[in-house]
């Protein structure tokens, strides 16, 4: 449904001008936002209050918390917050985790804060998981006017959204508190019909392959990967349908175009050991490397080797995140780990996040951040948790052999001087969890290094 039944009847029988912004399937409000593009700044949201005399909503701006207190002495009633799992039954025609605008469709009391009235247009839900609503400033007023009007909100301040890990928020914790101040990049048009495809059992080589060809830089990036030394191919490829069939594979092409086309969510500099052509670069041979391992791993592990690659092209994802909401922060990253190759980027990240703008985040590390990103996305389960284990030797839990692989994978490579920083495991024990003989763990490591080395030319379309 473009938005809820009662709310698109409202605004027809009432003439409300508004326009729909339509977006992939979203969990909540914050998700939403994220991926529809919307201006977090400008959006308003809906919080269901009840009293015994019954529920009202109030519309509050995205980014502050209701004052309930303010509504009470305002009203002379006793409201209390209800949370959104309490709104089916009030919301039957909307989608869970969506309450939509104009609740007095619904027969609510509505009571709005007078800041959204400041507002030049907003966004809102529209009940509906894939719609928001973008109203200009007088649908606002016309909408509203019949509404009590007051100050019912208290804006949310940056050092609000502290996040200490022992203090045992989870990610969606965390990707709602961050998503209600920072504007995150939305995931890009190319990656989320790649997931589309993906996510059809029924889609076939020829409806990746004219989605590839489609975008001229991506189709030309995935002929050079299949060119490249890595798989040795003797023959003429003259089309990425070929490519696929002859030498990449269906899985092999997604991921990688999914990557790629993520990837353009950011503009980062390109020199520096965390620049994008030394992220790219260890991307790459990560996913390759990772990829080959799992072959070796124990069958009884039941790791998947699609999966690995992909967990080994995204887990530094976080660091792209860092390098677009707080450019300083990353450019002293970036010096520090020129300056100081031999500490960890957890050690720098500790230091760096305490000295600015970004240290509501001390306790996260780009591993976190990275993995609150592939959520809102709406990446694989495994691909999350390498992005935000892969710091984390000792960690034991869902997908782990997949978190152990990826960090043989980044131990090896940091032997050949590929990576972000030095990595420490326990490199006998890993091999010996994951099965892989240690000796061939080695030599594999080589010779894929050697061979990734004909991707430096894909390296430079990627960040061109």
């Amino acid at each position: 449904m473009p938005l809820a039944s009662r709310l698109s009847k409202y605004i027809d029988e009432n003439a409300i001008q508004c326009q729909l912004v339509h977006h992939a399937r979203a969990r909540d409000l914050s998700h939403a936002v994220l991926l529809a593009g919307a201006v977090a700044e400008c959006t308003v949201r809906t919080q269901l209050i009840l009293d015994r005399d019954g529920p009202a909503v109030l519309i509050i701006p995205f980014q502050s918390r209701p004052d309930v207190d303010a509504v009470n002495r305002f009203s002379g009633r006793q409201f209390q917050i209800i949370d959104d799992e309490q709104a089916g039954k009030l919301f039957a025609d909307c989608d869970h985790g969506h309450l939509p605008l104009l609740a007095q469709s619904y027969g609510l009391t509505v009571y709005v804060d007078h800041s959204v009235f400041e507002l030049d247009a907003i966004f809102a839900s529209s009940g509906c998981a894939n719609t928001l609503l973008n109203l200009p400033r007088l649908s606002i007023r016309a909408a509203f006017h019949q509404c009590n009007k007051g100050d019912f909100s208290e804006s949310l301040s940056a050092p609000e959204i502290v996040v200490h890990i022992e203090k045992g928020y989870s990610l969606d914790d965390v990707a709602k508190k961050l998503t209600t101040l920072y504007r995150l990049p939305p995931m890009p048009e190319t990656a989320v019909r790649v997931m589309h495809i993906t996510s059809d059992p029924n889609s076939s080589v020829q409806e990746l392959a004219q989605l590839v060809e489609q975008d001229p830089s991506l189709s030309a990036q995935i002929m050079r990967y299949a060119r490249s030394a890595l798989f040795n191919y003797r023959g003429n490829l003259t089309d990425v349908k070929e490519a696929i069939n002859a030498v990449l594979g269906f899985e092999r092409v997604a991921k990688l175009s999914l990557g790629i086309a993520s990837a353009r969510a950011f503009t980062l500099p390109l020199d520096g050991p965390l620049g994008l052509n030394a992220l790219w670069r260890h991307a790459l041979h990560s996913a390759v490397l990772t990829q080959a391992l799992s072959v070796m791993v124990n069958p009884d592990l039941g790791v998947d080797e699609h999966e690995a690659y992909l967990s080994g092209l995204l887990h530094n994802f976080g660091l792209l995140l860092i390098g677009q909401l707080f450019p300083p922060e990353y450019r002293m990253l970036n010096k520090l780990r020129v300056a100081e190759p031999e500490r960890t980027m957890r050690d720098i990240e500790q230091q760096v996040f305490g000295m600015g703008a970004a240290q509501e985040f001390i306790s996260l590390g780009h591993g976190s951040l990275g993995a609150i990103l592939l959520k809102l996305w709406g990446l694989p389960e495994s691909c999350i948790k390498v992005a935000a284990m892969h710091q984390s030797p000792s960690y034991e839990g869902e997908h782990q052999e997949l978190v152990s692989l990826v960090q043989l994978s980044n131990y090896l490579l940091s032997l050949h001087g590929v990576g972000d920083e030095p990595c420490s495991i326990d490199f006998e024990g890993c091999c010996s969890a994951l099965g892989i003989d240690p000796e061939q763990a080695l030599i594999l490591a080589d010779t894929t290094v050697a061979q990734c080395e004909s991707l430096d030319g894909l390296v430079n379309e990627l960040v061109a």
